[in-house]
């Protein structure tokens, strides 16, 4: 399926990129993070579901970051593990909102 990932909203205080795919369903978090993770040709490193957060660790070009997906907001954001790496998410945005 092709998810349509344009629509993001980005906290540069909070070093957060919330990413809003039509009709996302938090069941479905896996096959929607590893098509956006195929998309941004990023990689897994390592994962950490539960019952109402999700957790990926994920490499972006030389920048580990996560992504993480929780029930009950019924949302999908990266994450930055260093705030001070902010253009990776920015390029992000711009690479997303381009498809």
């Amino acid at each position: 399926m092709d998810y349509d990932f344009s629509q993001t909203e980005i906290n540069i205080e909070q070093g957060t990129l919330v990413v809003t795919p039509s009709l996302f369903e938090f069941d479905d978090f896996t096959v929607v993070a590893k098509a956006l993770l195929l998309r941004l040709d990023a990689t897994l490193i390592d994962q950490e579901p539960s019952a109402d957060l999700h957790q990926w660790l994920i490499d972006f070009d030389g920048c580990q970051l996560l992504l993480k997906a929780e029930h009950y907001s019924t949302s999908m954001w990266f994450e930055l593990l260093v705030l001070s790496e902010i253009e990776y998410l920015i390029f992000i945005q711009r690479l997303l909102s381009h498809h």
